[in-house]
C-alpha cells in the first residue's frame, strides 16, 4: 500500500514539472514576439520621419495667446548708437517762482504750507507784520513818509510860478513824492489786519517753505519756492570718454528711478539744450541738459538711468527688451517653429537704447521670434504636464 502511494505522488511531480516548463516556454514566446513588435513599431517611425525633438518646447495657439505671446518676423534695420549714462530729473528754471517777503516783520501762515501743496494764482499764503516791534509798522512809517513827500511838494508847486523856489528844488520835491507814493502805494495794496498779505503770483505746488510761523523776515526775503509742474530738465553726466560724439546726440531715453519703464525725451517734446564744454564742476563726467515737457510720473529730484541716442546704425539686427530671458548672465530667445511648437536660442547681446537690444550673434534675420510673453514659453518649456511632442519634417 505503501508502495502504490509512493508511485502516485512520483507521477503528480512529474506532470506538474512539465506544465510549468510548458509556460515558461510560453512566456518566453510571448516575450519574443513583444519585443518584435516593438523593433517593428520603432522602425516604422523611423520610417514616416516622426522624430521626438527634446529642445522642442510645445505651448498649444490658445493658451499662447491667452497669455498674450507674441511673435514677430525679425529684419536687420536701425539702431541708435547708444552711449550709456546716469542722470538727475529737475524742475525747469523758467518754471520756478520764488516768493518774498514784501515788508520787513513777523510772519504768519495764513494756511498749512508744506512741500507739495498746491496753490492757486492770488492765493494768500502769509502775512508779514511789525506791529509790535521796536522799528514799528513799515506800513504806518510809508504813511508817515508819503505825506510829508506830498505836502512839501504842494508847497513848492506853490511857489515855482512865483520864482521863489528854484527849479532845483521843484525837482527834488517831486522826486522825494514820487518816490514816497511809490513805497506807500506797495506796502498797503495787500494791507489787511493781519500785516502784509503775501499771495502767490502763479498757480503751482510748493517745493519749499523757507520760513516758520513767528520768524522775522527782511523786505525780499524769500518765503518759498514754487514749481508750475510744465517744464523739466534732464541733467546727464556722461563719462569724458564719449565728449566726442555728443555732438551726434539727438535725444535721450531714461527710466527713473520712480517708474519701471523708459521715457523718450522727443516723446515729450524735448530738445537738448546744451553740454557742457568741462568737467571742473564734475571730474570725470561731462553735464548734457535736455528740456522737456513735464509728465505726471515723472518726480522732480529722482535719479535716472539714462541711455543717449547718437547717429543710427543701418543693418543691425535688434529686438524689444520683452523678447530676452537670462539665465546666469546668458540671454535666449524663443523661436517660433510652428503654430505650437517653439524652440530656445542664444544670443548675445550689445548695446541697448532702452526699448531694444542689439543682438551680435545667435540670430541671422528672418526668424520668428517671441516678443512678447517669452516668459510664458519659458515656464512652458520647465512644465512636466506637457505631452512630448513629435515635429514632422
Amino acid at each position: 500500500m505503501k508502495t502504490g502511494n509512493l508511485l502516485v505522488g512520483m507521477l503528480c511531480a512529474v506532470l506538474m514539472a512539465s506544465c510549468h516548463g510548458n509556460a515558461g516556454g510560453a512566456k518566453e514566446t510571448h516575450g519574443h514576439e513583444h519585443d518584435h513588435e516593438l523593433e517593428e513599431q520603432e522602425m516604422h517611425a523611423d520610417e514616416s520621419g516622426e522624430h521626438a525633438h527634446a529642445d522642442e518646447i510645445v505651448l498649444p495657439a490658445e493658451k499662447a495667446r491667452a497669455a498674450g505671446v507674441v511673435v514677430e518676423r525679425i529684419t536687420p534695420g536701425d539702431f541708435h548708437s547708444v552711449i550709456p549714462a546716469s542722470g538727475t530729473i529737475l524742475p525747469a528754471t523758467e518754471d520756478q517762482t520764488l516768493i518774498v517777503a514784501p515788508v520787513s516783520g513777523l510772519v504768519t501762515f495764513l494756511r498749512p504750507i508744506v512741500e507739495g501743496s498746491t496753490v492757486g494764482a492770488g492765493e494768500e499764503l502769509f502775512a508779514v507784520s511789525a506791529r509790535n516791534l521796536q522799528d514799528g509798522d513799515p506800513i504806518e512809517r510809508a504813511a508817515i513818509a508819503y505825506e510829508t513827500a506830498r505836502k512839501e511838494f504842494e508847497r513848492v508847486s506853490s511857489l515855482i510860478d512865483e520864482k521863489i523856489v528854484s527849479q532845483k528844488e521843484y525837482n527834488a520835491a517831486k522826486n522825494n513824492y514820487e518816490t514816497a507814493r511809490i513805497a506807500y502805494e506797495a506796502v498797503t495794496r495787500s494791507r489787511s489786519g493781519q500785516g502784509n498779505v503775501v499771495k502767490s503770483p502763479v498757480s503751482g505746488s510748493v517745493t519749499a517753505c523757507l520760513v516758520q510761523t513767528g520768524d522775522y523776515v527782511s523786505t525780499g526775503q524769500p518765503l518759498a519756492r514754487l514749481t508750475r509742474n510744465r517744464r523739466l530738465y534732464l541733467k546727464v553726466d556722461v563719462p569724458e570718454r564719449y565728449y566726442a560724439s555728443l555732438d551726434k546726440v539727438v535725444a535721450a531715453r531714461f527710466k527713473p528711478s520712480c517708474s519701471e519703464h523708459f521715457f523718450d525725451t522727443q516723446q515729450l517734446n524735448g530738445r537738448m539744450l546744451a553740454y557742457g564744454r568741462s568737467t571742473a564742476d564734475a571730474a570725470g563726467y561731462v553735464p548734457v541738459t535736455f528740456e522737456m515737457k513735464a509728465d505726471k510720473e515723472l518726480l522732480p529730484g529722482t535719479f535716472a538711468e539714462v541711455r543717449l541716442l547718437a547717429a543710427p546704425r543701418h543693418d543691425v539686427i535688434s529686438l524689444p527688451v520683452t523678447a530676452l530671458t537670462e539665465e546666469q548672465g546668458v540671454y535666449f530667445v524663443y523661436l517660433q517653429l510652428d503654430e505650437e511648437c517653439y524652440r530656445k536660442q542664444e544670443v548675445r547681446t550689445g548695446a541697448s537704447d532702452g526699448e531694444r537690444v542689439e543682438i551680435l550673434g545667435g540670430l541671422q534675420g528672418g526668424e520668428q521670434v517671441v516678443t512678447q510673453g517669452a516668459i510664458h514659453v519659458k515656464l512652458a518649456s520647465a512644465s512636466n504636464m506637457i505631452p512630448a511632442h513629435t515635429h514632422n519634417h
